[in-house]
């Protein structure tokens, strides 16, 4: 029998990450929206699925899954397709490169949104920290563009793994946020992961997150603000 997975998501969160790979694996799945406009998240219904209050959540039958890059790797191991097999030679690649977006480029990204959470509410000293992230971001995106010359299989767009399918958003979110303080990124500063990005757009998991989450036609190389149908992205 065929699980149906249930996604706890918000819209244009990390969420989104977990809806393209499980479309694009071909995977039933229902979604529970997450009102983060209501704390709801750090309510004890959802800590009980992550104690650490945090969006996406995979409800599955061995569990509930937090954590964004540990459900891409079981979803992967578990179905197949996305990711080289565990006993593929380039499996230790793909996986470096997977948590280097996790926990390298994706951390990098709160920490230039919310620097209020690690240095306070001096306001002189966010904005330090804002500038110096746009720095790190870009320096993480430099040896990302290095690596998709170097194994480009593993940051194809039109056949995506999970790797292209963690970078697209994060570049979504990288042009989109903070509002109003993005005019230092381009994405033709990097034109391998300009056309990763082109390519997941014309998948058919992008056009069912497009619509799911108001993303507007082009979500990852010119992004629009959200307009989601239900449910709010902050």
């Amino acid at each position: 029998m065929t699980q149906t997975y249930r996604l706890h998501y918000a819209p244009d969160n990390a969420s989104l990450i977990i809806r393209l790979a499980l479309e694009e694996l071909g995977q039933p799945y229902a979604t529970v929206l997450v009102n983060r406009a209501a704390r709801e998240h750090e309510g004890p219904a959802y800590r009980a699925l992550n104690p650490n209050g945090l969006i996406p959540v995979l409800e599955t039958a061995d569990g509930p899954i937090f954590e964004t890059g540990a459900i891409l790797l079981w979803l992967t191991d578990r179905h197949g397709g996305l990711a080289p097999g565990p006993k593929d030679p380039s499996r230790a690649g793909a996986l470096k490169w997977l948590f280097f977006v996790s926990n390298t480029l994706h951390p990098a990204l709160g920490m230039r949104f919310h620097p209020e959470r690690y240095i306070g509410s001096e306001v002189a000293a966010q904005t330090r920290m804002r500038i110096h992230m746009r720095g790190e971001i870009t320096r993480h995106l430099d040896t990302l563009e290095q690596a998709a010359g170097d194994v480009p299989a593993l940051f194809d767009g039109a056949a995506p793994t999970v790797i292209a399918l963690y970078l697209g958003p994060v570049l979504r979110w990288t042009a989109l946020y903070p509002p109003g303080e993005t005019d230092w990124f381009d994405l033709a500063q990097w034109p391998r992961l300009r056309a990763m990005a082109r390519g997941l757009e014309r998948r058919a998991s992008t056009r069912a997150a497009i619509q799911a989450e108001g993303l507007g036609p082009t979500p990852f190389t010119a992004p629009q603000m959200p307009n989601p149908p239900e449910g709010s992205a902050t």
